[in-house]
């Protein structure tokens, strides 16, 4: 609440994982918070917010009311072509091990941010099920923090029938 005692829309900041299947369900779910009265900060890594301003043009994120975008660096070396994509094991690795601390600044900064501009501090985080730094970050500065599966169709209806593929012994396979 600011001093003035308006009432301040709730803030959600949506990190999914830096790959397009992740980031186009976390998107969507963004742009329905949005709808809803959120305020929604969007976090890409550096690499592919720098690829999405190279594709869409310098100003393709601008403008766009209670809605910004954010970029943390993803732990890997720079890329020598910009259209390649990152391999995902790295990218993995990378993240899980570097990203706790530039995503805890920026919630800092954002929540600092708040105190002098008319954006309003952090209410919660919505991170990709996968991002598990997110949570050690959310929990040490008292921000809730909901986990998102950006899981498709076919995938969740995959991942419900695995036990029943273990149990008729289709899986693990052997003999290969």
């Amino acid at each position: 609440m600011g001093s003035t005692g308006k009432q301040r829309k709730p803030h959600a900041v949506c990190i999914p994982y830096p790959a397009q299947g992740h980031i186009n369900p976390m998107q969507n779910l963004a742009k329905l918070l949005l709808y809803k009265g959120f305020h929604i900060t969007f976090v890409h890594t550096e690499y592919n917010h720098k690829r999405l301003l190279n594709s869409r043009g310098p100003h393709a994120l601008d403008g766009l009311p209670n809605f910004r975008f954010a970029a943390i660096p993803d732990g890997l070396p720079p890329s020598d072509t910009a259209e390649s994509t990152q391999d995902i094991p790295s990218l993995c690795e990378s993240t899980s091990r570097t990203s706790l601390k530039p995503f805890r600044e920026l919630l800092v900064k954002l929540n600092e941010e708040s105190k002098t501009s008319d954006d309003p501090p952090v209410s919660c985080v919505v991170s990709d099920g996968v991002m598990s730094f997110t949570t050690k970050a959310a929990e040490e500065l008292g921000i809730p923090e909901v986990l998102f599966w950006t899981t498709s169709a076919c995938g969740f209806l995959g991942y419900t029938q695995y036990p029943h593929l273990v149990e008729k012994g289709f899986t693990p396979l052997t003999g290969m």
